[in-house]
C-alpha cells in the first residue's frame, strides 16, 4: 500500500464515543484518509446506494437497523466486493468463527490497543485476513451460510429492510410509514420474500429473519 494513495473507510457503529476513538485509530493510518462515520445500519445502507466510495467498513453487529449477523450478511450478499471488518465488544470464539464464515474480512475486537487496531485495519486494506492469533477458525464457510448469502443477495435492498422490519414485528402500515411507500407495495415486497426465502407465510419469513440475525437458518425449500 502506498501512504499517497487515499482510503476510505465508513466506521458504523452506534456508540459515538468509540466512533470517535476508532476514527483517532484510523487517521493515523495513512498520510490520505478520509473517515466517514453511521450510527444506524439505515445510513449505511443510504450511503453504499448513494454511491459514497467505501475501500473498507469497520461494522459493529450490534445497532439500531440490524441485529446479530444480519447486517454482515446483508453487505456481503449486496456488495460482494466491498470488504467488510467486524469491530466488536463480543470477542467469543463461536461469534468470530460465524463472522468468517459469512464472508467479513476480519474480526477485530474493541479490547485491541491502538497499535494492534492499526495494524489489523493495515492488513484488511491490504487485502489480508485478520482474526485474534488465538482464535482456531476451522474450515472453509459451510454450505448453510452460503445458501443464506445466495438467498439473501437476491432481495432487492429494500425488501432486505422489509425483512428485518417484519423480525422487529412491525405492521405492513408501520413498515409504510417508515419507508414513505404505500401498505401495496410493501405488501408486494412481502410476497416477494415469501418466495425468495422458500417460505409460505409471514410468520414464517419472521422465523427465517430471526434464524438470519442469530446465523442459524438452514435453508429448506418449500416442498412442490
Amino acid at each position: 500500500m502506498s501512504d499517497a494513495q487515499l482510503y476510505h473507510l465508513l466506521i458504523a457503529d452506534d456508540h459515538p464515543l468509540f466512533r470517535g476513538a476508532l476514527r483517532e485509530a484510523v487517521n493515523g493510518l495513512f498520510e490520505r484518509i478520509e473517515v466517514a462515520e453511521a450510527g444506524a445500519f439505515e445510513e449505511v445502507v443510504e450511503r453504499l446506494e448513494h454511491g459514497s466510495e467505501v475501500d473498507l467498513i469497520l461494522l459493529d453487529l450490534q445497532m439500531p437497523g440490524v441485529r446479530g449477523f444480519s447486517g454482515l450478511m446483508y453487505l456481503r450478499a449486496q456488495y460482494p466486493s466491498l470488504p467488510v471488518a467486524v469491530v466488536s465488544a463480543n470477542d467469543d470464539p463461536a461469534v468470530i468463527r460465524r463472522c468468517m464464515a459469512f464472508g467479513a474480512a476480519g474480526f477485530l475486537p474493541k479490547t485491541l490497543g491502538v497499535d494492534a487496531l492499526r495494524s489489523a485495519i493495515a492488513r484488511v486494506l491490504a487485502g489480508e485476513v485478520w482474526t485474534p492469533p488465538d482464535v482456531e477458525l476451522g474450515g472453509d464457510a459451510d454450505a448453510d451460510s452460503q445458501a443464506v448469502i445466495r438467498r439473501l443477495a437476491t432481495l432487492t435492498p429494500q425488501q432486505v429492510r422489509v425483512l428485518m422490519m417484519l423480525s422487529a414485528g412491525l405492521l405492513n402500515k408501520q413498515i409504510a410509514y417508515e419507508l414513505g411507500v404505500s401498505e401495496a407495495t410493501v405488501k408486494a415486497h412481502v410476497s416477494a420474500i415469501l418466495q425468495k426465502l422458500g417460505v409460505e407465510s409471514r410468520t414464517q419469513a419472521v422465523i427465517a429473519a430471526t434464524k438470519i440475525e442469530s446465523g442459524q437458518w438452514t435453508f429448506n425449500p418449500p416442498p412442490r
